[in-house]
C-alpha cells in the first residue's frame, strides 16, 4: 500500500505537509496541494479511514441530503460534491429526501447514525432543516439566512431580465414553479429588479400558470420567462400546441443550463451555475467547520453565467 511517506519522499516535502493537503487542512498553497494530490493519484494512494477513525474520532465520511435526485440538476451536484470530498480523502452518503421534508429529517438522522462526520443538505422548498448532532453546511440561496453556500439566483435572474430587454421586449410573462421555494422566488426578484422601467411584466405559477402562458401570448406577451430549463421545456409544448413559434413568436428562457438546455429545438437561452465551484466550496467550509474552524466564505454567493442560445431574438410585434 502506498504511504504518505513515499509521497512526502517523491514530492520533497514532509509527511505532515502531504497529511494537510489531502485533507485539507493547514497552510499549503494551491500549487502544493495540486502536486501532492496529482502525485497520490497517480501511485495509487488511499487513506486508511480506519487508522484515521481510530486517531481522530472522526470517520472522514460526510453526508448528503439531496432533494429529489430524479431532477437532472441534483445528481450533477452531488457528483461534484463527491469530487470534492475524493480530492480531500473524504467519502460521501448520499440520501434522497424524495421530495418531503418529514423524509428530509428521517435521512439527516440515519446519517448522523451511521456516524457522519459533517452533513451537506439541498433543502426541500421552504425548509431550514437543523442538525446540532454535526457540522452542518446547506446549499440554497442567498435570501436563506442558514445558507452556507450557493449560486447568486437573483443575479442569475437579473442576467436573463437584461438580456431580454436589450433585445427589445416590453411585454414580459415570469413563470415560477412553486412559491415555497426561496430559490425560484430569488430568481423572479432578480428578473424584475433588472427589467428596465417600461417593461411590462407579470408573474405566473406552477400548472396554472403553464395552461395561461399562450393566452398571455396571445394578449401580447413576446418573452417568457422560466425559473428552470425543465419547466420552460413544459412551457415550450404548451407555445407548440397552439402554434406559436419559438423564437420568431415569442422568446423563451430557463434557468440552470441542464444538458436538456442544448439539445432542444431551438436551443435555449438559460443561465448556468459554476456547480463545480459551488461543490468545491461547500466541502471546504464544511471541513473547517468539522476541525472547529470558523471560514470567512461561509454565506456567500457565487456568480451565474449567461447562455444565449437560439430560443430568444428580438420581437417582431
Amino acid at each position: 500500500m502506498v504511504s504518505i511517506k513515499k509521497i512526502a519522499t517523491d514530492i520533497g516535502v514532509s509527511a505532515a505537509t502531504v497529511s494537510n493537503a489531502l485533507t485539507g487542512k493547514g497552510r499549503v498553497s494551491e500549487e502544493m496541494t495540486a502536486r501532492i494530490r496529482s502525485r497520490a493519484q497517480e501511485l495509487g494512494y488511499r487513506p486508511n479511514n480506519l487508522a484515521r477513525a481510530l486517531k481522530t474520532g472522526q470517520t472522514g465520511i460526510l453526508g448528503l441530503v439531496m432533494p429529489d435526485l430524479t431532477n437532472p440538476l441534483f445528481p450533477r451536484i452531488a457528483q461534484m460534491l463527491s469530487i470534492a470530498a475524493e480530492r480531500r480523502g473524504l467519502g460521501i452518503l448520499i440520501g434522497d429526501s424524495r421530495g418531503s421534508a418529514d423524509e428530509q429529517n428521517e435521512v439527516l438522522k440515519r446519517l448522523v447514525d451511521r456516524g457522519v462526520d459533517g452533513l451537506l443538505v439541498v433543502p426541500q422548498k421552504g425548509t431550514s432543516p437543523e442538525m446540532n448532532a454535526v457540522p452542518l453546511a446547506i446549499i440554497n440561496t442567498a435570501s436563506d439566512p442558514r445558507n452556507t453556500v450557493s449560486a447568486d439566483h437573483a443575479g442569475g435572474g437579473a442576467l436573463i431580465a437584461r438580456h431580454i430587454s436589450d433585445i427589445g421586449h416590453r411585454n414580459v410573462v415570469i413563470l415560477g414553479g412553486d412559491p415555497v421555494s426561496e430559490v425560484q422566488q430569488d430568481r423572479i426578484s432578480g428578473m424584475q429588479s433588472a427589467m428596465r422601467q417600461e417593461i411590462r411584466s407579470s408573474v405566473l405559477w406552477g400548472d396554472a400558470g403553464v395552461a395561461e402562458v399562450a393566452e398571455r401570448v396571445r394578449a401580447g406577451a413576446t418573452a417568457v420567462l422560466t425559473t428552470s430549463d425543465l419547466l420552460a421545456l413544459r412551457v415550450h409544448s404548451e407555445l407548440t400546441r397552439a402554434q406559436f413559434s419559438v423564437p420568431r413568436r415569442v422568446s423563451l428562457t430557463g434557468f440552470d443550463n441542464m444538458s436538456l438546455a442544448s439539445v432542444m429545438h431551438p436551443t435555449l437561452t438559460t443561465v448556468a451555475q459554476d456547480v463545480e465551484a459551488i461543490a468545491d466550496r461547500a466541502i471546504e467550509i464544511l471541513t473547517a467547520m468539522i476541525r472547529g474552524q470558523a471560514h470567512p466564505d461561509t454565506g456567500r454567493t457565487l456568480p451565474m453565467r449567461l447562455v444565449v442560445r437560439n430560443s430568444t431574438s428580438n420581437p417582431e410585434i
